[in-house]
């Protein structure tokens, strides 16, 4: 009989208060960490694990590592939520929607697990950093088997045993500043483009936003982790990366050396990568030396998510944005004027407590101004712990609602617009598989969403594309 141990007998259940918490404590790089005992390497022999992720690219990267940790176990993947022994749920914790998505499947584990009473069912992810979601999953759905925080991953193994051993509910979940796990194993979801973290954690500490509190501070990767990482992507024929961050723009601020991001982004370009990409920009964070590398290495895409939230000076004060209206605009020229054919793209938050019609009128002025690629709307909704959910909410939800459909009628216009500047045009298009419907799809340059004719053979290849036709959200195109 196998016996586990994690070396504590007790659960570590998250604590806001401390998540908030920002100290000078060292930032450690720990590459020799992840360590599977012997004794566990075979605890998922014969058994499936279905992981559903939720959120943003950093969960989706997290998912991979999670998968690649899994299978050091033996376990084995299956897309059939049924067939499965364990089941993972990666989750966001951003918007109240994400919450309400992850209880609802919750509720088909629970119905599944009364029939097949040997599943393993966990949570994982940001709603695992979560004080309030965490109590409620220890109070409530007692069948839950795992919880465990982004600070955890290294110890999914001991965490899974111990459960399995104990057959309790084991709660792993550490509301610290974090430090930078080097050589966690990864099993990427594509062969063609790759995730590539660069930083972890965000101090800027946004009023409506929860991530500070469940990703930690702002820890920078070393450059040469991240080069040798690029490298190894090239060397494997991958042909694009996109370089991940909460706020991309403000990497190395936190390193002790004059290295910011427009030197990694140089550096990424000089691997012979084809393809470079980067996200979450903060406009607060984007100077004039990334500019320069966008413009300067042709491997470099001319893509920019550039956030705006709100058009409102008084709005953007009361999100903790720590920039103006005129400042971002200033910036969104400067982009425009300096890369060539440059996609900008946006996020926008409606009804923020306090907005008036004033203020949303504001907003509506700087997309006719930007004239956005795309934009990605959203009704503000109430992170608990978070300073804007302490504000008055004097704005109803009707209103909200005619507010995002005014401001989704706009950016619709302005992205079929964008879109049209394509038709008839060729455009290079990274295939990245086979669609829905049976074509091939991919991206361009500028990101945007390709569906083409043409055979198998061009996946995984940059390939020139005749655009044939154009939607609101993607093209349509053929092999030339």
């Amino acid at each position: 009989m196998l016996t586990f141990s994690n070396g504590s007998d007790c659960m570590n259940l998250p604590n806001l208060n401390q998540a908030r918490k920002r100290t000078s404590k060292e930032v450690l790089i720990k590459t020799n960490d992840y360590i599977v005992k012997e004794n566990l390497k075979e605890l998922g022999k014969n058994r499936k694990y279905y992981i559903k992720t939720y959120g943003c690219q950093m969960n989706v990267h997290d998912s991979e590592n999670i998968k690649a940790i899994l299978e050091d176990m033996s376990f084995e993947e299956t897309n059939n939520l049924e067939d499965a022994d364990l089941i993972l749920l990666n989750t966001c914790a951003i918007r109240e929607n994400a919450h309400n998505k992850v209880f609802g499947f919750l509720g088909r584990v629970k119905h599944l697990k009364e029939s097949k009473p040997h599943i393993i069912s966990g949570i994982c992810g940001c709603m695992a950093q979560e004080e309030n979601v965490v109590n409620q999953i220890k109070d409530k759905y007692k069948w839950v088997d795992i919880v465990f925080g982004t600070h955890n991953i290294i110890n999914l193994p001991n965490i899974l045993a111990t459960s399995m051993q104990k057959k309790e509910q084991e709660i792993e979940v550490y509301s610290i500043e974090g430090d930078v796990l080097e050589n966690l194993p990864v099993k990427r979801d594509s062969k063609y483009k790759a995730w590539v973290n660069i930083m972890f954690g965000c101090d800027k500490f946004c009023t409506y936003c929860i991530v500070p509190y469940t990703r930690g501070k702002q820890r920078s990767r070393k450059p040469e982790f991240i080069i040798n990482e690029v490298k190894e992507l090239v060397d494997n024929g991958y042909m694009e990366v996109t370089l991940l961050g909460q706020n991309v723009n403000a990497y190395g601020k936190d390193l002790n050396m004059d290295y910011k991001m427009g030197d990694l982004l140089r550096d990424v370009a000089k691997t012979g990568i084809k393809r470079i990409r980067f996200m979450t920009s903060h406009p607060w964070d984007f100077d004039d030396d990334m500019i320069n590398a966008i413009k300067d290495c042709d491997n470099i895409m001319p893509y920019v998510h550039l956030p705006l939230q709100s058009g409102s000076d008084r709005i953007l004060k009361l999100m903790g944005r720590r920039y103006t209206k005129e400042k971002y605009i200033e910036l969104y020229n400067k982009l425009k004027a300096n890369i060539k054919n440059v996609s900008i793209t946006t996020d926008i938050i409606v009804g923020f407590p306090g907005e008036t019609e004033d203020d949303f009128k504001q907003t509506l002025q700087v997309v006719n101004e930007c004239k956005y690629d795309s934009a990605f709307t959203f009704i503000f909704s109430k992170r608990e712990g978070t300073p804007a959910s302490k504000m008055e909410d004097n704005v109803s939800l009707e209103e909200k609602n005619k507010r995002l459909y005014e401001l989704n009628e706009l950016v619709n216009k302005y992205a079929n617009e964008a879109n049209q500047r394509y038709l008839n045009k060729k455009t290079k298009v990274l295939i990245e598989g086979i669609g829905e419907k049976g074509n091939l799809f991919g991206y361009t340059d500028t990101m945007k969403l390709v569906n083409v004719d043409g055979s198998e053979d061009n996946i995984g290849k940059i390939v020139d594309v005749l655009i044939t036709d154009v939607k609101t959200w993607s093209l349509d195109g053929k092999i030339v």
